[in-house]
């Protein structure tokens, strides 16, 4: 069901509406009586109480709606529905974007001669220690603590250069946003 099917059937005012609908907008929520409205975009994470979730709406309510979300992972209070868009491009569609980096270096790894279980073991070792450096570290630092000169790493990070990966990574950020934005 969508909101214009859902929202006649309603009675009451509610105190806050909280909406996880991409790319619905808080002026089509009002169609719902409510005293205070959060728009809310969890990721996929969620299901391991690890989601980032960005949030929009009424400013008093960025305290609760912050605590509610953070029950399922991170939360980041945005200023505008449009950084709403430029988030769900990034963090709410990104687990998609880094499995299917995942996919493609474990099927690099099956390429170059290992057993496909181990090359799923140690992507799956890779991505959890990411996780925790990246926590810390901006990105570019960690690159450059990785990649001697001249060595494997430098080969690797050329080939993905050359290749594209920067820009399609940027791409997929500019493709999602523009989608978000349609969908209102």
């Amino acid at each position: 069901a969508n909101l214009e099917d859902v929202a006649p059937r309603l009675r009451g005012e509610a105190r806050t509406l909280y909406s996880v609908l991409a790319g619905t907008p808080l002026s089509a929520l009002k169609k719902i009586p409510a005293h205070r409205y959060c728009r809310a975009m969890p990721n996929l994470a969620a299901e391991a109480g690890a989601s980032m979730t960005s949030l929009v709406g009424d400013a008093d309510i960025s305290e609760q709606a912050m605590a509610l979300f953070n029950t399922i992972g991170s939360t980041l209070w945005l200023g505008s529905e449009k950084e709403l868009d430029i988030a769900t491009a990034l963090a709410g569609s990104g687990p998609a974007y880094l499995a299917l980096i995942a996919e493609a270096l474990t099927d690099g790894a099956v390429r170059e001669g290992l057993k496909r279980s181990d090359a799923v073991e140690l992507m799956r070792g890779l991505f959890k220690g990411f996780g925790a450096l990246i926590q810390e570290t901006h990105p570019a630092v960690l690159k450059d603590n990785v990649m001697s000169p001249g060595g494997t790493t430098a080969a690797g990070y050329g080939a993905m250069e050359e290749s594209g990966v920067r820009n399609a990574c940027m791409e997929a950020i500019r493709a999602a946003h523009e989608k978000a934005k349609a969908l209102k």
